[in-house]
């Protein structure tokens, strides 16, 4: 979708379609399932769980954290992640109100 056609759409229908591209790869699903049952911020386990290079956690991570989905500190020299729960709630919100206002209708 190029950025002048994206002015057409609502900010709603444009959030949650960044929403569903930053979620549409299963690398990511994979991370965020990984985190999330965690009791605690993760520390550069990712490479060995999920299987795949560390740049390209990297990359995943860069884009989970660039859309708020996950937040991360620095301590000394490693990065440790965990849940953005206020953003998932916004992101439960979002879809919710889709589900709700979405009418069933056929077949």
């Amino acid at each position: 979708m190029g950025l002048t056609k994206s002015q057409i759409f609502t900010d709603n229908q444009n959030n949650l379609a960044t929403l569903c591209k930053v979620l549409g790869h299963p690398a990511r699903i994979a991370i965020l399932q990984y985190i999330s049952n965690q009791k605690s911020c993760i520390c550069n386990d990712l490479v060995e769980e999920i299987g795949l290079a560390q740049a390209t956690i990297s990359q995943h991570l860069k884009e989970l954290k660039k859309n708020n989905l996950i937040q991360g500190e620095i301590e000394g020299k490693k990065m440790c992640y965990c849940i953005n729960i206020k953003q998932w709630n916004l992101v439960k919100q979002q879809l919710d109100t889709f589900f709700i206002t979405t009418k069933q209708n056929c077949c």
